[in-house]
């Protein structure tokens, strides 16, 4: 007969560990004859077995762990794949971490940093949660200004984005995006005296 509390144990460390439990190290933990733990062991297997559960616990390596069971292969193959697919792309995680550590940050400023469009990835992180517009710039043009959510903090575990790692050799100095902003504006600036003598010269060419 199975000790109920020693099962338990038993059950609890194997949960938790991430490569199989040595017999020993339990039977240690427990205070327990090895030979008994052992024994344990392979008859919780049989249970699991006989009760047609989709896992089982299997002698592997040395130790004992939980796995899925063989004939439920089909269903995890497609369950681990849909999982692949759902994961964010190398595109996507370089232009969250950036939005993480320079926001708030517009869609032009990832662009510079990135140097390329950012908006498919963006309309992915802002779909996903993981983003959204925080306010607007205050220069030309008024940019929308992205940060990101309590989704965000919750998927890494952290508190609060002070909680995050420090990167700063990964990242362009501030003063190298105080000089792209400056360029950015310059340029939104360029762009709005153009459209305006553009104006100018077909109200003109309308009087004649």
């Amino acid at each position: 007969m199975l000790d109920t509390d020693v099962v338990r144990a038993i059950e609890a460390m194997i949960m938790v560990a991430t490569e199989p439990v040595r017999t020993e190290l339990m039977a240690q933990l427990l205070e327990l004859p090895t030979a008994d733990i052992e024994a344990l062991c392979g008859e919780l297997a049989r249970t699991y077995e006989e009760a047609g559960h989709g896992f089982q616990l299997a002698k592997v390596a040395g130790g004992w762990r939980f796995q899925t069971h063989p004939d439920m292969a089909p269903y995890v193959e497609r369950f681990v794949l849909d999982g692949q697919r759902a994961r964010l792309s190398g595109a996507a995680l370089e232009t969250l971490a950036i939005i993480a550590y320079k926001q708030p940050i517009s869609r032009m400023q990832i662009a510079s940093i990135r140097g390329v469009d950012p908006d498919a990835v963006m309309r992915t992180l802002h779909g996903r949660a993981y983003i959204a517009p925080v306010g607007r710039d205050n220069g030309p043009g008024q940019a929308v200004m992205w940060g990101t959510t309590q989704l965000f903090l919750e998927k890494l575990g952290i508190a609060t984005l002070e909680d995050l790692p420090p990167i700063a050799s990964f990242v362009p100095d501030a003063s190298i995006v105080e000089t792209l902003e400056k360029t950015l504006r310059a340029a939104a600036e360029v762009e709005e005296l153009a459209s305006a003598g553009e104006a100018v010269d077909s109200s003109d060419q309308v009087v004649e």
